[in-house]
């Protein structure tokens, strides 16, 4: 069943020189380390301050992107991250990897984020407050 991905969260990250490789574009692994830094971000913003990292963290189940064309410095990465299927403790997010005003994505991503109790390391429901505003996310 297919569902409705809804924007959750847009982080800007200035490409960096020591980002490429050899090849001279962004090394494949520092996509992942674009979308890791908008996941944390997200996060960062939907748990209460009081529990993120302290009673609340997350860990991801697996990840995945599709490369369609190499990032090069210099510029800035627009990391949009959208959440899907909202589970008891877990949350499908996506992810639409942008460079400046270019409108077309040069990659896209995936990932199945659980939240966990810091205290214990094991899966832990949201709160129904957290729910909420996953489910409140604009529509993509």
């Amino acid at each position: 069943m297919e569902h409705l991905r809804r924007l959750a969260h847009v982080e800007r990250i200035p490409i960096r020189w020591g980002d490429m490789d050899a090849m001279g574009h962004v090394n494949n692994t520092v996509y992942f380390r674009y979308m890791e830094q908008a996941r944390i971000s997200w996060f960062e913003g939907l748990v209460p301050q009081a529990e993120v990292w302290k009673a609340t963290g997350i860990v991801i189940v697996n990840a995945s992107c599709h490369y369609k064309r190499p990032i090069t410095y210099p510029g800035t990465v627009e990391v949009r991250l959208l959440v899907g299927r909202i589970g008891g403790s877990s949350v499908a997010t996506y992810y639409e990897l942008r460079v400046d005003a270019d409108p077309e994505p040069y990659a896209n991503g995936e990932a199945v984020v659980v939240f966990v109790s810091s205290a214990t390391q094991k899966p832990t429901r949201m709160s129904e407050a957290m729910r909420a505003r996953l489910e409140q996310a604009a529509p993509a």
